[in-house]
């Protein structure tokens, strides 16, 4: 049997927010983009990374109900959700690239644990760490 990690989902407050954000600024590309309604299925990839998708999916029905939907994009807001890890080969160059382009960071980079990381949130709250790969032999 085949298995795997195929796509992960974040809660995003607007999905056309988050599409600006992750393809305009982060350099992401659209995989998947379709409607069922009110419910939209909306999945980026990282351009070095086309077997996973991230999905940018608003709370709400069908899969939530008003209260539950409410109370998500408030723990997104807060940055209450685990961040997600996106390693780089040059975490300085990516953030400099990234500030010009309009991603606020949260945490500059900074040297520790042996490499370099960094940190966003994007528009709705969630939280990023870029962290720059240990090179080899290091």
């Amino acid at each position: 049997m085949n298995q795997g990690i195929e796509t992960v989902g974040l809660y995003v407050r607007d999905q056309e927010e988050a599409l600006a954000f992750y393809v305009g600024k982060l350099g992401f590309v659209v995989h998947t983009d379709a409607g069922n309604g009110d419910y939209r299925w909306l999945t980026v990839q990282h351009p070095d990374q086309p077997g996973f998708q991230l999905g940018l999916f608003r709370p709400g029905p069908p899969v939530h109900d008003a209260a539950t939907a409410q109370a998500l994009n408030a723990l997104v807001a807060k940055g209450a959700m685990p961040p997600l890890v996106l390693t780089v080969n040059d975490c300085q160059a990516v953030y400099k690239q990234w500030s010009a382009a309009g991603v606020e960071f949260n945490q500059e980079p900074v040297e520790r644990y042996g490499t370099v990381d960094a940190g966003f949130r994007d528009p709705s709250g969630n939280g990023w760490k870029l962290i720059e790969r240990a090179t080899a032999g290091a």
